[in-house]
């Protein structure tokens, strides 16, 4: 077996320490799922293995919640779908710089592609040579292994303490995102898109619509792009 040169083993050490401050950042979060899912009635091992294999958080909580609370398959599997089509859009934007990677690569970081992991994508060398390659291999694959870590810390928690969720650790959550989406803020369109999301989602959440999230962002992403085309038009 070939052996993997002390660059790759830099590259992957430099991933996993940028990816850091944000493994950390979803502490609460992590601890929280674990915790209602124990307190919702599954097992630790059940709530385990959906953080192994799903590893989604929204999409976590949202399952937890629902099969608790008897709905169908169906309901389970839409709901899921619709939070996760984001990363429909993450898979087609990275999809012009992985395609002539071997299939092991496109798995790999496939499923280990997050908000998160996206969120550190930006750089337009990002996946272009080998060490990137294993860079975003130790930021994501570090990522992974902080969420379960977290998760089973919240099964401990979830078994032993009061109900988690009513110290407020779900806005560990919106946190998260806020901190994901504001340095991107790079330009009016992008400005545009994000205070009409966000005025919406509110909007919308007031009002109680369901798919609130989905019609905000749709929203946002409308009027980002006809800020967009307009800016070029100038």
């Amino acid at each position: 077996m070939k052996k993997v040169s002390h660059p790759f083993y830099s590259a992957l050490g430099k991933g996993a320490l940028d990816m850091l401050p944000l493994s950390l950042a979803v502490l609460p979060w992590g601890i929280l799922f674990g915790s209602l899912a124990i307190q919702r009635g599954f097992t630790w091992l059940e709530a385990q293995a959906l953080s192994a294999i799903t590893f989604g958080g929204a999409v976590q909580i949202m399952a937890v919640e629902l099969m608790a609370d008897g709905a169908s398959l169906f309901t389970v599997l839409f709901s899921a779908f619709v939070i996760s089509s984001r990363h429909f859009l993450y898979g087609l934007t990275l999809r012009e710089r992985l395609k002539t990677q071997p299939l092991r690569w496109r798995l790999s970081l496939g499923f280990l592609l997050t908000d998160e992991l996206f969120a550190l994508s930006g750089h337009r060398r990002a996946y272009k040579s080998r060490l990137r390659l294993f860079y975003a291999l130790g930021a994501g694959g570090s990522f992974y292994l902080a969420w379960n870590a977290w998760t089973f810390i919240g099964i401990i928690a979830g078994a032993s303490l009061p109900d988690l969720t009513e110290l407020g650790l779900d806005f560990a959550i919106a946190a998260t995102f806020i901190a994901l989406v504001v340095p991107s803020i790079k330009s009016l369109s992008v400005l545009v898109a994000v205070l009409v999301a966000a005025v919406c989602s509110v909007t919308f959440e007031l009002m109680d619509i369901e798919l609130s999230l989905v019609f905000s962002g749709l929203l946002g992403m409308t009027a980002g792009f006809t800020v967009a085309q307009w800016e070029r038009l100038q």
